[in-house]
């Protein structure tokens, strides 16, 4: 007898129908599994055999055979568990297997026979909107993940027993949903706020300059300097996630398998802080199913490169096209996928290898080789993409006693969030959104400068020696230093404070 049930498998951060198709016939009793499965999927005969013994019902003394199709993309996961397990009880005559067709069944199985829950689960739901079947079985931990979605009902289940009992009798329980009011509720809470950074007030206001306009930072400073500190307090500066970016970087997370227990939805801007040992693939995102990376993870929020020398040379190169395109393409022989890659990049570094180099009270022991090959280490391609380099100072006694609070996250937010409102509204024709995603005819036609601003530019070109890349950064930074100052046109005092995001063009 040939029983089919219905799941979803994962390609990147798209999901697609798998339909599983059990036939139960005589011979020696075994379990073939086809259709380009991973090892998880094989292993899940094993947890389903104990899973179905252990919940009450009869394992077969017959040759099974599962077919996942389509049969020419690889499969990977526990998701399946539950689909086959049904499948098999379908196909024995154990139970019904009519219902079976009106839902699409998710869930990995414990060897009693219990729901656990898997990847996925929102771009599983987002797939399923445009499907004719709208139902959908998973696990009661993943049901808050479906139940955000309005346009399909999520059916939570404990257990292998519930579900056969739920398949005889529909109206035993209620899809979940989860409220608008549900999904938000402190979700953009920070646990850090700007106002705890003693000093480095010319630091704080390149960041503002930076998340303002979408512009990668890169800060040198020795260690101690406060780098990672304010870093980590950049996304409590940034505009509110809407809910279309809030529901694509939940869907990236829920693929990547690093949503929090409960947390059904990311409401704050990410912040991904990766080990400088971190592989290119690991960053960048691939594998021979391809899965999301760092950057990817940092999508809408802040990828923070700390001790940024000391990382691999493949993978800062790989960088250089996610900064450039906002997205990454992983190609594999059978398929390529696109994932997102929208972060701003925080970069810090040292000023030389033992950190002491611009300090003025402590002794640099590197000669000048050393302090060469440790700036050579970042190409100057990477560095093209970078608008804003400053240098930050070791912070001062008098600055840390200070008992003053120092201005607060939400009142530089507020600031951020006008000079983003301008920008949309002088871009919106161009199909980007901030002065950092402009190219050069863009910055032509909207960077105009009064005559000073002229003039200054010319004689910074001239006589600091800048490139004509260093040109084109510093007439987007202006402009968005002009945007925070709600001008239309870029002045001469713009300009200024754009030149001084260039230490490493005036220094190294």
């Amino acid at each position: 007898m040939i029983a089919k049930t219905y799941s979803f498998g994962l390609l990147g951060l798209e999901a697609y129908p798998v339909e599983i198709e059990i036939d139960a016939a005589n011979g020696l009793p075994a379990v073939t599994l086809v259709g380009l499965a991973d090892t998880a999927i094989k292993e899940s005969k094993e947890r389903v055999r104990s899973a179905i013994k252990n919940s009450g019902f009869q394992w077969p003394s017959q040759r099974i055979t599962v077919n996942l199709a389509p049969s020419d993309i690889k499969k990977e996961g526990a998701c399946f568990d539950l689909a086959i397990a049904l499948g098999i009880l379908a196909a024995t005559g154990q139970i019904n297997g009519a219902a079976l067709k009106d839902y699409y069944l998710l869930g990995e199985l414990s060897l009693n026979g219990e729901l656990r829950p898997v990847h996925g689960v929102l771009a599983i739901s987002l797939t399923l909107v445009n499907l004719q079947v709208k139902n959908l079985l998973l696990p009661e931990e993943n049901s808050h993940e479906a139940g955000i979605i309005p346009e399909i009902s999520a059916w939570p289940l404990r257990n292998l027993k519930e579900a056969v009992q739920f398949l005889a009798d529909p109206g035993l329980k209620q899809p979940f949903k989860s409220t608008l009011d549900q999904i938000t509720r402190n979700n953009a809470d920070y646990p850090v706020d700007f106002s705890e950074v003693k000093g480095q007030y010319f630091a704080k206001r390149a960041i503002e300059v930076a998340v303002s306009g979408g512009h990668n930072i890169l800060m040198i400073g020795p260690p101690g300097s406060g780098k990672t500190m304010l870093a980590k307090r950049i996304p409590t500066i940034m505009p509110e996630l809407t809910l279309k970016e809030a529901l694509e970087v939940t869907r990236i997370h829920s693929v990547a398998g690093t949503l929090l227990k409960n947390e059904l939805f990311i409401g704050t801007r990410p912040f991904r802080s990766p080990h400088h040992s971190i592989s290119d693939i690991a960053l960048i995102g691939g594998g021979s199913i391809p899965v999301p990376g760092e950057i990817s993870l940092a999508h809408q929020g802040v990828l923070f490169l700390d001790e940024l020398p000391e990382f691999r040379r493949d993978a800062l190169e790989a960088l250089r096209q996610p900064l450039e395109d906002g997205s990454i393409r992983v190609s594999r022989i059978l398929k390529s996928v696109v994932f997102p890659a929208s972060s701003v990049l925080v970069a810090a570094m040292n000023p030389c290898p033992c950190g002491y180099y611009t300090d003025p009270k402590k002794s640099c022991r590197c000669n000048t080789t050393k302090i060469q090959d440790y700036m050579s280490k970042i190409s100057g391609p990477l560095l093209d993409r970078i608008d804003i380099h400053i240098e930050l100072p070791s912070i001062k006694y008098k600055e840390l006693s200070d008992s003053r609070e120092a201005e607060l996250s939400a009142t530089i937010k507020a600031r951020v969030e006008k000079a983003r409102a301008i920008q949309r509204g002088r871009l919106k024709n161009e199909g980007i959104l901030y002065n950092a995603q402009m190219n050069t005819k863009l910055v032509r036609k909207y960077c105009l400068l009064q005559s000073e601003a002229k003039d200054l530019l010319r004689l910074a070109m001239t006589e600091l020696g800048f490139s004509a890349r260093a040109y084109d950064k510093i007439m987007k930074v202006s402009r968005t230093i002009a945007d925070l100052d709600n001008k239309t046109a870029i002045h001469a005092h713009h300009i200024s404070e754009a030149i001084q995001y260039r230490s490493l063009d005036k220094h190294w």
